[in-house]
């Protein structure tokens, strides 16, 4: 960390690089921020604050950087260390956190996450706007699998209905498949499979084809394996941009990782990518002027403090994950000679 004594002018990147749970997730943050931040040329310096702990003296770190000259912040990462900077009143640059919790919050203070729970409620969106009635909603013994349901009800019930809508049926997935025995397909009615990639792999062969399935992007690990992916063919999905559409303007023009990273690690790389370029209009006071942005984590708008990226659909094809307007994939993307790993 700088000294108080040579302060300059530079962007403050806050980061737990040094934190054994969180320093994978912080680096490809950092690298998607880099990599931005090397495609456009920019006036100020970026200084990446790393000696810290999220839990504990994150705020102090904020002010290190503030009396380091930071004319703009980005971070921290973590939902605890953005909580503790949320609850400071003397936020005195643009900052940007990159996760996203609820109150009252100082004016310069902004949010940027990947909230699993809005993703949730799109999906709810997007199978209202396919005609859908009902929902049978099976979820896992797991934190985030009970955020997804309760995002997905609310927005699925909630008073903004204009029509009737209801939950059929909660299922409970304890990796036992006779839950699923007495589930028919019956007309108007969806699955909202709240489960990551390796649950919905086990469930999706024991559900009626004739149900229409849909997800998060939690189900998505990328489309290297193919094969493992046919287990999750007809699954309708929400993700960005950068996993999905690769030959779109706004993806095109950043370099990718080198060596590739998985999938959760590239979100979190095109989460680094726009929180650059929206702390950049950030310090142009250009945020009004320039939203909604064509980011490459979705379309992103503003509402009260919290940037908002909305994921674009898609469906798995013949094991393969495409826009569900696209054509399948040729055998030759489907069988690739060499796997890429995926650390």
């Amino acid at each position: 960390m700088l000294p108080t004594e040579t302060p300059f002018p530079h962007i403050a990147l806050l980061l737990p690089l040094h934190s054994t749970i969180f320093a994978s997730a912080a680096e490809a943050v950092q690298q998607g921020f880099f990599a931005a931040a090397n495609y456009k040329s920019q006036l100020l310096p970026v200084h990446v604050y790393s000696d810290f702990d999220e839990n504990s003296n994150v705020v102090t770190a904020y002010r290190q950087a503030i009396a380091n000259g930071a004319r703009a912040v980005v971070g921290p990462l973590t939902r605890n260390g953005v909580s503790a900077l949320a609850a400071e009143k003397d936020i005195p640059v643009p900052t940007l956190a990159l996760n996203i919790v609820e109150g009252q919050f100082a004016p310069q203070l902004y949010f940027f996450g990947m909230a699993v729970e809005a993703e949730a409620r799109q999906v709810a969106q997007l199978a209202k706007q396919h005609g859908l009635h009902q929902a049978i909603i099976i979820t896992t013994h797991t934190q985030l699998s009970q955020r997804m349901q309760a995002a997905f009800e609310e927005e699925w019930t909630g008073p903004a209905n204009n029509v009737d809508r209801g939950i059929l049926r909660e299922i409970e997935y304890t990796d036992d498949p006779a839950v699923f025995a007495d589930i028919a397909g019956i007309t108007d009615t969806m699955v909202f499979l709240a489960a990551d990639a390796e649950k919905a792999r086990l469930i999706r062969p024991y559900l009626p084809n004739k149900l229409p399935v849909y997800a998060t992007s939690q189900i998505f690990v990328g489309n290297d394996n193919i094969l493992t992916n046919y287990d999750l063919n007809g699954i309708r999905f929400v993700d960005m941009p950068w996993l999905l559409q690769p030959d779109h303007p706004a993806v095109m023009i950043y370099p990718r990782a080198n060596p590739p990273l998985s999938a959760d690690r590239e979100r979190l790389y095109a989460l680094g990518i726009d929180s650059f370029r929206l702390i950049q209009l950030m310090l142009a006071n250009k945020i009004n002027a320039a939203l909604p942005l064509d980011g490459v984590s979705g379309q992103i708008q503003l509402s009260d403090h919290n940037f908002q990226h909305m994921a674009i659909p898609a469906v798995f094809a013949q094991g393969h994950a495409q826009l569900p307007d696209a054509p399948a994939a040729p055998t030759s993307q489907m069988f690739p000679d060499k796997a890429i790993n995926t650390p």
